[in-house]
């Protein structure tokens, strides 16, 4: 074959369209068409920076919502199993079992935040403030933007009529979760009282 008629075929074969890729097969994507990415699931930071900038109670109640469960993780079988009975023996209003399941549950898990969150419950039905107390400030230590447990802390020291630790702890819960409604009211009672008192 000629130069000449070798040239001829490429041009004429460089003009041919292109044959669709078959069925099942892993064709290029087309200039122009973005492939879409993977959506971003959001960290605990992210939600938590989400919850201190929305204005919509109802909005940052979902947000809230998925805190919540995020914290719920234990990351042991075990240890949500152990959860999981204290929470129907606090249904049962067994709390002296919830509390001994809780015990075992913060003994293998002892830096689960909700862990200590969740015994402090228990000590707070069984009456007993002091260990509620401490247990809320060792979540507070491991997570200190739980909200849950800074609203905790703060009604157990407004029972035990210490408004000016209670009003404190009220407004760390706000400072994270601004529009958490029965925190605003608590602090609205407590602040002209206390803010007013000479130190």
């Amino acid at each position: 074959m000629s130069r000449r008629s070798s040239l001829a075929l490429a041009l004429a074969l460089a003009t041919l369209p292109v044959a669709q890729a078959a069925p099942g097969s892993r064709a290029a994507p087309e200039k122009g068409i973005a492939e879409k990415a993977p959506r971003k699931v959001p960290t605990l930071d992210d939600l938590y920076v989400r919850l201190k900038e929305i204005e919509d109670p109802a909005e940052a109640k979902g947000v809230a919502r998925l805190i919540e469960q995020r914290l719920d993780r234990s990351g042991s079988a075990t240890v949500d199993l152990l959860t999981g009975r204290a929470r129907q023996a606090m249904a049962a209003r067994d709390f002296a079992l919830a509390a001994e399941l809780m015990d075992r549950a913060t003994s293998l898990s002892p830096s689960w935040s909700e862990g200590w969150n969740r015994r402090a419950t228990v000590f707070w039905l069984l009456s007993d403030k002091g260990e509620a107390v401490a247990d809320l400030q060792r979540a507070l230590v491991l997570e200190p933007r739980h909200f849950e447990a800074w609203s905790a802390l703060g009604k157990i020291y407004q029972s035990m009529d210490d408004d000016a630790r209670a009003l404190a702890a009220y407004r760390r819960a706000l400072a994270i979760y601004p529009t958490m409604e029965s925190v605003k009211e608590a602090v609205d009672r407590l602040a002209p009282s206390v803010d007013g008192r000479d130190l």
